[in-house]
């Protein structure tokens, strides 16, 4: 199959136009479907490009070791915010090398994330309370409640997607964007803590919940973009949902997994496992996996909660995972006839705007 990034720089040398490439990915993938081919391989949709070669682990490697001692060395010498500084030039300027001129995929990744984590952190220590980034933990009552200053993390937030904004903007990383939508939470979140802290800490699992949904709706408008994945819009989409499934299903599921603790923990557990089928529901319509993978320490504890109200209580780790572990290899087996029928029983103009196994197939558009 033609690889996207090699069509994208086909489109952008003007060796070929726009339509001209699409047709080409079209081909490339009528291609893959080829009988002769294992089948499973031919409709995999959710492709995600991390490593072209052993050479993206072996770079990855050294920039892990070369940036954490970078970080380290600055923050000794010279202080936490001049050692986050340090680290984002550090990989902007490595990422011109690694990114711009080799288009290695997980050096890229990991090059975005140290820029975009070292560019808020630095904006922390500036604007907020010295604590940096740690200090934002307890400001939006994820563990606990503190004195963070919200305002300084409107700010960071703020700070980090306009210099997410330039390093797409140079670069063209896929994950950018979902920093950049991360950061832009972040924003509004320390707005909300600012203008109403109160209020804001009683309802701060509906804010992250809010939050998640506006990322899932974006991640679909990319993914409605592309319904035949074969662009960067589905890379941009993946990176949403990953960063979409953590900021739903946690405060959802968190509070009822704590209820399993009580007299009511049958109840509870089933009822999580009632909201993980719904999630299991979404996944297949949208075809993609990464809300149910968030759930799934939740979907555990469910299991063992209920083997443990069996009388099991002994064997209740290794049988809640191995319930897990049952659940995930069945859905994966049954994945493209479940989401087959799914998909047969939504509208069908809903139903042909989404990603479908067998949408590149003549005749299925």
């Amino acid at each position: 199959m033609i690889e996207t990034a090699l069509l994208d720089r086909a489109v952008a040398r003007g060796i070929i136009t726009q339509a001209q490439a699409h047709d080409l990915a079209g081909l490339s993938r009528e291609t893959v479907d080829d009988p002769a081919l294992p089948a499973e391989a031919a409709r995999d949709d959710e492709q995600l490009r991390l490593v072209t070669g052993f050479a993206d682990i072996f770079v990855t490697i050294g920039l892990v070791l070369f940036l954490g001692t970078a970080a380290y060395i600055g923050t000794e010498v010279a202080g936490a915010l001049v050692g986050h500084v340090l680290v984002a030039a550090m990989a902007w300027g490595l990422a011109e090398f690694f990114t711009r001129r080799r288009r290695m995929a997980l050096p890229s990744i990991v090059l975005l994330l140290a820029f975009a984590g070292a560019s808020f952190s630095a904006l922390a220590f500036a604007f907020g309370d010295g604590s940096g980034l740690g200090g934002w933990v307890p400001a939006l009552d994820l563990f606990g409640s503190g004195a963070a200053n919200p305002g300084g993390l409107a700010i960071a937030g703020l700070g980090t997607l306009a210099l997410c904004a330039l390093h797409f903007r140079r670069f063209a990383v896929p994950v950018t964007i979902a920093a950049g939508t991360a950061a832009l939470a972040a924003t509004l979140l320390g707005l909300a803590f600012a203008a109403a802290p109160e209020a804001a800490a009683r309802h701060s699992d509906a804010l992250f919940v809010v939050a998640g949904l506006a990322v899932f709706a974006l991640a679909m408008r990319y993914d409605l973009a592309d319904p035949h994945r074969s662009g960067r819009k589905t890379d941009i989409a993946f990176w949403l949902h990953l960063l979409a499934a953590p900021l739903i299903v946690h405060p959802v599921l968190s509070n009822l997994v704590t209820v399993t603790q009580g007299a009511t923990s049958s109840t509870a557990a089933l009822a999580v496992l009632a909201i993980v089928l719904i999630l299991a529901l979404v996944a297949l319509i949208t075809d993609r996996r990464a809300i149910l993978v968030a759930a799934m320490v939740y979907t555990a504890v469910a299991f063992g909660t209920l083997i443990r109200d069996a009388g099991l209580a002994s064997r209740s780790l290794p049988l809640s995972l191995l319930a897990l572990g049952a659940f995930v290899l069945l859905l994966s087996a049954g994945w493209h006839p479940l989401r087959g029928l799914v998909l047969r029983l939504l509208p069908r103009g809903l139903s042909a705007r989404l990603p479908h196994p067998l949408a590149h197939l003549p005749g299925t558009r």
